[in-house]
Formats: C-alpha cells, structure tokens, sequence
C-alpha cells in the first residue's frame, strides 16, 4: 500500500474523509485557511531558497502580496458550500495583514542568512515491512526545511499557522515528526535518530517547540503506521464503513455536504417530502419531557421519603398504588480471607472478571503511553447502532442565503 502522513492523519481524524478523500478520489475546493497556509509556506521556501543573496524583509512582504489569491479563488469554497459565506474585503484584509505580520515577526526573528539550511520542502519516502503480514507499504510525505547544525546535528522544522500549540507531552509523541525522522534517515542513512531535532514553528506566537527523535520513538512510529494501515486495509476488505467523525474540525472539512453525518443539514426545499422532521419533533419533546419526568421522580421521591421518616412509615397508600420502603445494604469484603476460602474450591477466578467499566475508569488514571497500549489490544466484540441527541442548534444553509433562493 503507498500512503502517506496527511492521509494517514486524515483517516485518524475521520474515516469518511479519508474515504472519500483517498478512496474515491473526490476533489473539493481548498478551504481559504488551507490557501492563506500554502502561500505562507511558500513565501518561507522564497525566503530562505536565494542562498547567498537572499531577500531582503521587503521582498518578502511583496512575494506574498503578489502570489495572494484572487477573490474567485476563495469563493470557490463559499459556492461549493452553502454553510460557508463569502468573506468581505473587510474579513480579507484581516486575514492579508495577519500573514504580513507573521512573515515580518518571523524573518526579524530569524534572519535567512543566520542558518545552514540543506533542503526546503523535502520529499521522501519510507519503505515500511509488515513482519506479521509480510507486506511492505510506502510512506512518502514532505518536510518543510532541514538545517544543519553548528553542532553537527539536524534539526526537522515544520511550520505551522494555527493557533492552538501543543504541550511538550504531546509533542514527544508527535506523529508527523516522528515520521518525518524516518524520512530523513532513509533519505541520508548515516544520520542516527539521536541526531536529530524535531520541531514545530508556530508563526502566530513566534514560538518553536522542539523534541528529539530516539530510536524508540521511531519504532514506536512505524508499529503506529502500521497498525493504521492493517486497519485501512481490514476496512477495505471486510467492506466495514468508513464511519464519521464529527466535531470541530467538520467547519473545516470540504466534504461536509456529502458526509452522511451531515448531508441531511443540507437537503433543499424539494428534497423535504419526507416526514421525518415530524419524527424528529415527536422524538426531541418526549426525550426531553422524559428528562423532565426523571428529575421530578427524584424530586418526589426525596418529598415521599421525608415524609415516611417524620410520620415513622414504611408504606404509604395512594388511589393510584402503594409505595414500601426497605433498607437496602451494600458490603465491603476481607478479600483476603475470601481468596482463601474460594481458592481451595476453584471458585476465585470466577468473581474475577474483568470489568470494561472499571477499566475506562482506570484508563484515565494511568500513563498516556500505557493507556494507548491496552486500547491497541482491544478487539470488536459486538457492534451495533444506537442514537444520541443534542439539543444544539445547527446554522442551515438556508441562514446564509436570500429567502428567495430557497
């Protein structure tokens, strides 16, 4: 199998869109985040690619001015999309002079001609054995810049615009770094994983985070990939859906009106023939008067048993049936001295079962390391549907367009 780290990143996040993405090969108009990011990292390889003459700030400033997308570009994405609006010239100079200053904060920070930089925008490919399978697959991805070190060592820098930064746990655990030292070391193999610096360069804050590769680590990467590949593949073969993932990153996502966890959002006016709003109607207000009815059953109970205690009963009488009260006992155990007992009669292994509700309580009390283990052994037993509800209000696309339209 030939993948590589976005796609692998992308079925992480959301098997559909990888389905979708990798599988059936749709193709969907970039998102105006991923456009400002592409030309924020091709201004970075302009920077530091005219080696020794390399240009000055304002040269800089000006390539990412004239390579800046025509407004048709980004309203692809508004016309794919009727959830998403076009931007005003208001919302698109916000967006323009927030990449100017991330290019000037970063280049006064780092001056192109301070550093030994060896490659910009990198390409590689790993080949990865499966000892189990006895496959081989490829992994090729892209690394933004390699330096070379006054030290002897390499440093892997990825840029990133986003905002959010990691903690420095998570970043030693970091995927996409971890692979990407694979990739160096198989482009150059005489380079040893100890040898190299991974690091994040977050352009909002002006900050870098950095980690080092170990040979542990990269182990532990490639066992990763592998095991997200065998589960690509057993998808494929067993013909398991792809299911869904929704959350934040969905506002993001250019597949959002053809994902069936959100396809139903964007049905027009003569799609709705059905009566499935009327289900949904009936539904929300019985759940929710359910809620009601099981709060106001605690509230009563609570009256009820106040008013047994005062008037010393253990039943009370009503046109519609009889309530009783009894004394219910829970018990604490010498298990020691019960393991003593059972154990003679080959009884003591029975009461102890494991129990998957103590073991998600327990998953949250140890190691990230060690909880990632257990739920890597994990094996689907039983599969089945069932529904939630939220009683949150999504934006339809009718929100974001005349009522003419619809």
């Amino acid at each position: 199998m030939r993948t590589s780290y976005s796609a692998i990143e992308t079925y992480l996040q959301c098997p559909q869109k990888y389905k979708l993405q990798e599988i059936d090969r749709i193709r969907v108009p970039k998102s105006r985040e991923a456009l400002f990011g592409t030309l924020i990292h091709d201004t970075l390889k302009f920077m530091f690619s005219r080696d020794p003459l390399f240009p000055t700030l304002d040269e800089v400033t000006a390539y990412f001015r004239e390579h800046w997308p025509a407004r048709e570009v980004f309203e692809k994405e508004a016309g794919h999309d009727p959830l998403k609006r076009s931007w005003s010239d208001e919302e698109e100079k916000i967006y323009f002079e927030s990449g100017v200053r991330m290019l000037k904060k970063f280049y006064e920070k780092n001056a192109p001609w301070n550093y030994m930089v060896l490659d910009l925008e990198s390409r590689f490919e790993v080949v990865l054995a499966d000892n189990k399978t006895g496959e081989s697959h490829i992994l090729a991805g892209k690394i933004d810049r390699v330096d070379k070190l006054s030290d002897g060592q390499y440093e892997i820098i990825d840029y990133k615009t986003s905002k959010r930064m990691p903690s420095q746990e998570m970043l030693n655990r970091d995927l996409q770094l971890s692979l990407y030292s694979l990739g160096l070391q198989k482009r150059w193999p005489h380079i040893n994983a100890e040898d190299i610096k991974l690091s994040l360069y977050f352009l909002k804050h002006g900050e870098k985070l950095s980690t080092k590769a170990t040979t542990e680590t990269t182990e532990k990467t490639k066992n990763h990939i592998l095991k997200t590949i065998g589960e690509i593949q057993g998808r494929l073969s067993s013909g398991k859906e792809f299911e869904p993932m929704p959350g934040p990153l969905c506002d993001w996502c250019g597949y959002k009106p053809m994902c069936p966890a959100w396809r139903h959002l964007y049905r027009n006016k003569q799609q709705k023939t059905d009566n499935i709003q009327t289900i949904l109607k009936e539904y929300f207000e019985l759940k929710k008067a359910s809620q009601q009815n099981e709060n106001r059953i605690e509230e009563l109970q609570k009256q009820i048993k106040t008013y047994m205690a005062s008037s010393g009963l253990t039943r009370v009488f009503g046109e519609e049936g009889v309530l009783s009260q009894k004394t219910v006992q829970r018990y604490d155990y010498d298990w020691t001295k019960i393991r003593e007992l059972l154990s003679p009669l080959g009884k003591w292994g029975e009461i102890l079962k494991a129990d998957e509700v103590k073991l998600r309580r327990v998953l949250k009390e140890i190691p990230e390391e060690i909880r990632l283990a257990v739920e890597n052994s994990r094996t689907v037993s039983k599969e089945y549907v069932v529904l939630t509800a939220s009683y949150q209000k999504i934006k339809k696309p009718e929100d974001n367009l005349p009522v003419e339209q619809f």
